[in-house]
């Protein structure tokens, strides 16, 4: 898969979107919790667990309709394949499949439309999501058409993920599809596997609470002091992370199927809080020759999860081996008899990039 690069947008007031709809727009279905936020796990209001639907739907789509061929994928491996049965099974097509050779033909033109995987973390509600991208459409991306600032700011937006004309368009089809898709199959889906794996939720939030002071001091001098986790159906060992202001980090980690799987969701909150050490690591320790080859974009692959191992070794080496086996089984690789040497020889890095990766993360526990 081609690399996605991880945008850090600022959010903007959000919150204030939702009153800018207009009359006529698409709706997910409504069952009487469509407009809140999130569906929260953790009793605490320090980095809580929290599900997120409008979030769910946006990756399903683009799992749905993306080849990912990364050593390890975005997505669950056989997602769509899962996916593709239980739809099947219950002899149900929507807009996004009448559509599948529309949105992949102009995703392999402009393999950045990969970009907007972070959208929904910058929406608090669906609402919210809904009302933007509706303006969005209607203005032609163009900030100067909207009626207020709150619906410039979102145009501006979308307009970075969606600059051109035939990118609006492909939102525009996406964006119908989707919501045919939640309200023929999606919406159901999700409360169902909400109810489903409620026990493996709660568990995740227990192992979260209790590891996460391990972390909190490199949380805090990396300035990811705190955030909100999302569990996400469709994702596997790389998550999404956008910075939505100092100490304010939002993630979205794979949503394991049981109990004995819970700790997965730890291993890859780990490899998200060192994505922007491994990306500066990267960047700071190759040619431009080496980044026009496209080397830079595989060290940063590379560089997240031997980082995340690095982390887990210093602050909670007790999971270290578990990590090593995760991110081993996500690159579909064998342990060995010493996973964490195994992980090593599987994501090779330069020696002068894991340098800077030790003394980064040497510095920042250090507090210095």
């Amino acid at each position: 898969m081609p690399k996605i690069i991880r945008l850090a947008l600022l959010g903007f007031a959000a919150a204030s979107i939702g009153a800018c709809a207009s009359a006529g727009t698409t709706a997910l279905p409504d069952d009487g919790r469509a407009g809140s936020a999130d569906q929260t796990v953790s009793a605490t209001q320090t980095w809580p667990i929290r599900t997120r639907e409008h979030l769910d739907l946006w990756l399903h789509g683009y799992a749905m309709i993306q080849d990912d061929t990364s050593l390890v994928p975005l997505f669950k491996r056989g997602y769509k394949t899962e996916l593709q049965g239980i739809r099947s099974r219950a002899n149900m097509s929507t807009q996004l499949d009448a559509n599948m050779a529309a949105l992949r033909a102009r995703f392999i033109i402009n393999p950045q439309l990969g970009n907007a995987h972070f959208l929904p973390l910058q929406f608090g509600s669906p609402d919210d999501m809904r009302a933007a991208i509706n303006m969005f459409i209607q203005a032609d991306g163009d900030p100067r058409r909207a009626t207020s600032e709150e619906g410039a700011n979102a145009i501006a937006l979308l307009a970075r993920y969606f600059p051109t004309g035939q990118d609006r368009d492909w939102l525009r089809l996406f964006w119908q599809s989707l919501n045919e898709e939640s309200a023929r199959f999606y919406h159901d889906y999700w409360l169902r596997e909400q109810a489903n794996r409620a026990l493996v939720a709660r568990a995740i939030d227990a192992l979260w609470q209790q590891h996460r002071p391990a972390l909190q001091t490199y949380m805090s001098n990396s300035q990811q002091g705190n955030g909100t986790v999302f569990l996400s159906l469709p994702l596997n060992g790389e998550g999404r992370t956008l910075a939505a202001g100092r100490n304010n980090t939002l993630t979205a980690v794979t949503f394991p199927a049981s109990e004995s799987e819970a700790r997965d969701a730890i291993y890859v909150i780990v490899h998200e809080l060192m994505f922007a050490a491994a990306n500066t690591a990267v960047t700071d320790n190759i040619t431009p020759t080496e980044q026009r080859e496209g080397l830079g974009d595989r060290y940063i692959g590379a560089a997240a999860v031997r980082s995340g191992l690095m982390l887990i070794q210093k602050t909670i080496p007790s999971l270290a081996d578990g990590y090593a086996r995760y991110y081993l089984r996500a690159a579909n690789r064998s342990p060995g008899t010493n996973p964490q040497t195994t992980l090593a020889s599987v994501f090779p890095l330069p020696e002068t990039i894991r340098t800077a990766l030790t003394r980064q993360l040497d510095v920042v526990l250090g507090g210095i």
